[in-house]
């Protein structure tokens, strides 16, 4: 990888902010100094994170389609740390779309993208992200910069920090929600993006926002933050507010989240987030990775003293001008349709026309328009998909496009009278299959596929199922039509099955020494009344008898329902004892020897094996403000060495001075975890807290003084040499005394 001599950075340079460009040429420095073992895996694990780079696994360097995939590993560099590990093999780009909504110059780079550096595959995840898989490292930087020339930014996209903001797909054109909700949704993520209260999580935060409350389309119960919007009349007037819930989350064990604030006006909606985040920044566990989520957090301090800390937390908060900019942006103009409104007009319509009618699209409170849903069979879209999507989107709208949390894609504003040209066009580019949101839409994390902590095929068994119940769809009865089906290929729930009507999860067992993937059968969840019940396990059934099972809990429910009967009423009344007896002798696993079947996972044909489940890297390691303080430190005089060789002498002397400085600010934050301040301020509370206390001595004192009394200073190139000789220096006797003051037994 070239430095500073990048096609797309050169030719994109005119198109992309300023400040995201200077964030992805700080990335790719990054990875050129782990290249050089100049960078701690741990540091540069986060920051890649961060950026929406993500391990993957990976399978004897093929595609699933058998090709072979190049490879450009990086290179074993022998550090103190030992050899380079990570990113050997290609891995992941995650790419968030504030409330799934995407235009059409963004599905063609998708397009592209997934075609030059990805296996042709955009992958649509359970939070509005789109994902690349089979990325290679030195890539990313590039595959940043032509998203960002399209206003795509994948900052935080993963990692400890504000993940992707959710929202309704169809907020703006639904019938039943109190109001459109996207503009509060992109307001947010425009705020939190970046925001310094933001940086210092033990693990992720997510957000949600629904229109109404008896819909699943927001999932508030199951959110970090979930924000639900209500109406009230006051004085003859309709007004806008939130409920605001926190504290929920899935994972192996989930939480339902509580209410925090009735009725929050939309000017308190952004500093109380900001309220929210430091709280759970000050409060939140920073050890011990698993405990470190708001859900852990409000249920040891219980809702009521949560909300007093928020509150007391809100009240000392700084103005931010932003919180009023960016919510009266939010006042925006309504979304427009591109055609007039109009309705159907033939009687002759061509075949599958009226089956896709019923059940892919519904008719919007604005007359003469629709939606209309699109199944994306486990989520994947083809770059031509994508193209032609495009075409679309200019062609029938103004470019009101969205992703859902079902891993669909959603036209919005479609004059009635184009539903036959759009169902044509769609059945051209193999998009016009039906039963979205039935129970053959079945949602899918992407399990042993390509994630580490995969147990067994969740994509796999997301396949048979949804062929199976497609292809039955005209037999199959109503109320088992409108279920939901959500699968997971480990306990971690990314495929969200505790809130589906039937979920599975992703466990092994082993016997006579043989490991056979299962599921575990989930039961009792609901998308409704935003994620308002969590179902629970049942049993572990073999995988490759999960479709048998089902059909056996379709069956039953089917001939012993009670008039108007829910499934979940239904499963409460039988009982889950019940539902086991009907599946036990299901999971009796029979020898290896007399069927081995059983001993093989979905789409694979080798006998299973669990030995390559790895690390997960959700949310990579706990990093300190300090720690992110050094790595920039490191990075800044690498970069004041690139300076100079190209003879840009003033700025190659000042990030070799702010080298020094970030330095000083990591230790600082060792008694100050929150600790910010100008150079001049951190330089003086260095000399004072640290050097005229004794704790830091030696010739690197005598460099740091020399750099700040010569701050604003012209530097000739061989004072400016020693200048960069010396930040080097003092970083590295930074490191030693940093470990001495972190030392929970040192001398402090």
């Amino acid at each position: 990888m070239e430095l500073n001599n990048q096609k797309w950075k050169i030719l994109l340079k005119d198109q992309i902010p300023s400040d995201w460009a200077e964030e992805i040429d700080v990335y790719e420095t990054q990875i050129e100094l782990r290249k050089q073992g100049k960078m701690d895996e741990k540091i540069f694990a986060e920051t890649r994170l961060r950026r929406g780079a993500y391990g993957q696994r990976y399978d004897n360097g093929h595609r699933h389609d058998g090709k072979i995939l190049r490879k450009i590993p990086f290179p074993n560099t022998q550090t103190s740390k030992g050899p380079s590990t990570q990113w050997d093999a290609p891995g992941m780009q995650r790419i968030k779309f504030p409330f799934g909504g995407l235009t059409a110059n963004q599905l063609e780079v998708l397009a592209d993208l997934c075609e030059e550096y990805s296996d042709g595959i955009a992958h649509i995840t359970t939070r509005q992200d789109f994902q690349l898989h089979f990325v290679h490292i030195e890539d990313t930087p590039d595959i940043m910069r032509r998203l960002a020339a399209v206003g795509i930014t994948t900052r935080e996209a993963c990692g400890n920090a504000v993940r992707n903001v959710t929202a309704c797909p169809i907020a703006g054109v639904c019938r039943t929600e109190s109001f459109d909700v996207t503009p509060y949704a992109q307001a947010i993520f425009e705020f939190l993006l970046g925001h310094p209260d933001a940086q210092d999580f033990g693990r992720k935060f997510k957000i949600s926002f629904s229109g109404c409350s008896q819909e699943g389309c927001g999932l508030a119960y199951m959110h970090d933050l979930g924000v639900v919007g209500v109406l009230k009349q006051i004085n003859g007037k309709s007004i806008r507010g939130f409920d605001l819930y926190v504290g929920g989350g899935l994972g192996p064990v989930p939480y339902k989240a509580k209410l925090l604030a009735s009725f929050v006006a939309p000017e308190e909606l952004l500093p109380l987030t900001q309220a929210i985040a430091r709280v759970f920044a000050r409060l939140g566990e920073k050890k011990i990775r698993g405990m470190a989520r708001v859900k852990f957090l409000v249920a040891k301090l219980g809702i009521d003293e949560f909300k007093r800390l928020v509150m007391e937390e809100r009240k000392i908060l700084e103005y931010d001008p932003r919180w009023t900019s960016l919510i009266l942006q939010a006042n925006y103009k309504p979304e427009e349709a591109l055609k007039p409104p109009s309705t159907l007009k033939s009687s002759t319509y061509p075949t599958g026309f009226l089956e896709w009618k019923k059940n892919n699209t519904f008719q919007q409170p604005q007359y003469g328009y629709g939606v209309v849903y699109i199944k994306a069979p486990l989520g994947d879209l083809t770059a031509m998909q994508l193209r032609g999507l495009a075409q679309m989107v200019r062609k029938y709208t103004k470019g009101t496009i969205r992703v859902t949390v079902e891993q669909n894609i959603v036209l919005r504003w479609i004059s009635e009278g184009d539903f036959t040209e759009v169902f044509l066009e769609l059945q051209a580019l193999g998009l016009a299959q039906c039963g979205v949101n039935q129970i053959s839409d079945v949602t899918s994390c992407p399990g042993t596929d390509t994630c580490k902590l995969g147990i067994s095929s969740s994509r796999g068994l997301a396949r048979k199922l949804s062929q199976e119940l497609y292809n039955q769809r005209e037999t199959l009865d109503e109320e088992v039509k409108k279920l939901k089906i959500k699968i997971s290929g480990c306990p971690n729930s990314c495929g969200q099955h505790h809130i589906a009507d039937i979920g599975f999860y992703g466990v092994s067992r082993k016997f006579s020494g043989y490991t056979v993937p299962h599921f575990q059968l989930v039961l009792g969840g609901q998308m409704k009344e935003n994620a308002a019940t969590y179902g629970l396990a049942v049993g572990a059934v073999p995988s490759k008898r999960i479709p048998e099972a089902l059909h056996r809990i379709l069956d039953w429910y089917v001939t012993n329902r009670l008039k108007q009967e829910t499934f979940q009423d239904f499963i409460k009344r039988m009982g889950k004892i019940e539902v086991k007896n009907r599946l036990q002798d299901l999971m009796i696993v029979p020898p290896h020897d007399s069927d081995k079947t059983l001993y093989s996972d979905w789409g694979d044909v080798r006998e299973y094996t669990n030995s390559d489940i790895g690390k997960g890297e959700c949310a990579g390691e706990i990093v300190t403000p300090a720690e992110f303080a050094l790595s920039a430190s490191e990075r800044e005089v690498f970069e004041a060495q690139v300076r100079m060789d190209n003879r840009n002498f003033s700025e190659a002397a000042t990030l070799a001075y702010l080298s020094m400085i970030h330095a000083a600010e990591a230790c600082l934050r060792v008694f100050d975890r929150e600790y910010q301040g100008s150079p001049e301020k951190t330089a003086l509370e260095f000399k004072k807290r640290i050097i005229e206390s004794g704790k830091f001595s030696g010739p690197a004192v005598a460099y740091f003084l020399r750099a700040s009394e010569s701050v604003g200073r012209v530097l000739s190139e061989e004072e400016l040499h020693r200048r960069i000789q010396e930040a080097q220096l003092f970083l590295d006797a930074i490191h030693e005394l940093y470990n001495v003051l972190s030392n929970p037994v040192g001398t402090i």
